[in-house]
């Protein structure tokens, strides 16, 4: 199975990626997780991305806030899919890095998940790992029936309480 890089601007976003391992060890999915800013370290940050499809990448999912440029950075140096994980920031809780994300060029397309959304990236990356992989498949129809399950448990637990 190809596996997903998870690639942040700063180390700081830490917190923010661990949803998205969660999601991966959870689904048996390889990753790597590294960081690499668009402004600090474009160079690299650039060859990573023109190397990732040799490597044995999938895709990329970028985490960055503020002027979150990484993602735009990452998919102009790649084929690969690039999503993007906005993260919250001091300045406008995260609208700021959406806004700087969403009005790609067009020909540089960045999927862009919500604010802090890192498990969504992550389901978002099964979901196209599983389009060739039944066992993900299945894996995943698993996770979604649990889902199923808990929301109609949640419902019955909220309705005898009230």
């Amino acid at each position: 199975m190809r596996r997903i890089a998870v690639v942040m601007g700063s180390k700081s976003d830490a917190d923010k990626v661990k949803p998205a391992v969660d999601i991966f060890k959870r689904f048996g999915v390889q990753y790597t997780v590294r960081v690499l800013s668009a402004h600090r370290t474009p160079e690299e940050a650039a060859a990573f991305a023109a190397g990732a499809a040799d490597a044995g990448y999938a895709a990329i999912i970028a985490v960055a806030g503020k002027a979150a440029h990484l993602g735009g950075v990452l998919a102009a140096a790649t084929s690969l899919p690039v999503i993007a994980l906005p993260v919250s920031t001091s300045f406008l809780d995260g609208l700021d890095s959406v806004l700087s994300v969403l009005p790609m060029p067009s020909g540089v397309p960045v999927a862009v998940m919500g604010v802090n959304a890192g498990a969504n990236a992550a389901l978002f990356c099964v979901r196209m790992l599983a389009a060739g992989d039944e066992a993900l498949t299945a894996k995943y129809a698993e996770y979604v029936r649990e889902m199923h399950d808990k929301t109609l448990a949640d419902d019955a637990e909220v309705s005898d309480e009230f």
